[in-house]
């Protein structure tokens, strides 16, 4: 089994590779930001450094869970190579799995670009045992935005997908306060903000990188959010599953 799951790892990632477009926008426009918007003004704080860092690592994860998935998975659906491997006794396990470790080594390739204009053009401060945590953590925490992007996936045609992908992956990262620290956020965006799985994400990251307290109301949330993204995936591959095949 683990081979197999190797191979389709591998599959997908050179599938990936050979139209790269998608992965160089989800890794450079977080650096991007970084550089525009972070160095100019808060570059010469440390703990601002370090927290903007981080929100713009999770923004391009978020991009490479949700709309990389949704898309991948909704064009892999209208290939008619699909139908004959999800056929296979395999089972639908080594897909899956491949799939998500393809989407973990793009979102640890996409924060190398944040990862460097943070060291060379801000003071951000964190040690190696904290980066690492902050790698650990950022792969857990994008746990449920890959099950968002599996159930846009198996519920959308590719078309759609890319829309609506969209839609889902840049609001949520606005609410969670990925772009503006949650203190200059209006008041009704601020009052939101908590109930959002990015924010949930994000105060772990500002936990493990800067020394913040999480807000507890921001992890229940993240956790509610994740048993329903996983409940929506299931059902959205069954949906898609018993269309197909009864």
């Amino acid at each position: 089994m683990s081979s197999l799951v190797a191979a389709h790892t591998r599959v997908l990632l050179l599938e990936q590779l050979r139209v790269p477009i998608g992965l160089a926008a989800g890794a450079l426009f977080p650096a991007i930001a970084l550089l525009a918007f972070v160095v100019p003004f808060a570059g010469d704080d440390p703990r601002a450094a370090t927290m903007a860092t981080a929100s713009l690592m999770l923004f391009g994860a978020m991009s490479q869970a949700i709309i990389g998935l949704a898309v991948t998975v909704s064009q892999d659906r209208e290939q008619p190579w699909n139908p004959y491997v999800r056929t296979l006794p395999a089972g639908p396990f080594p897909r899956f799995a491949g799939r998500i470790l393809a989407a973990v080594v793009q979102i640890l390739l996409g924060v190398v670009p944040v990862l460097l204009v943070a060291a060379l053009f801000t003071v951000a401060v964190i040690t190696p045992v904290r980066l690492l945590a902050a790698l650990a953590t950022l792969v857990a925490g994008s746990v449920p935005f890959m099950l968002m992007g599996l159930c846009v996936g198996f519920l959308l045609t590719a078309k759609a997908a890319i829309a609506v992908s969209q839609l889902l992956f840049f609001p949520l990262g606005v609410l969670g306060g990925l772009l503006l620290p949650p203190q200059i956020l209006p008041g009704v965006v601020e009052a939101v903000s908590p109930f959002t799985p990015a924010r949930g994400v994000a105060e772990l990251l500002w936990a493990v990188t800067a020394g913040t307290t999480p807000d507890g109301v921001a992890l229940a949330a993240l956790a509610g959010w994740t048993v329903l993204a996983a409940v929506g995936a299931v059902w959205a591959y069954r949906r898609d599953e018993g269309r197909r095949f009864t």
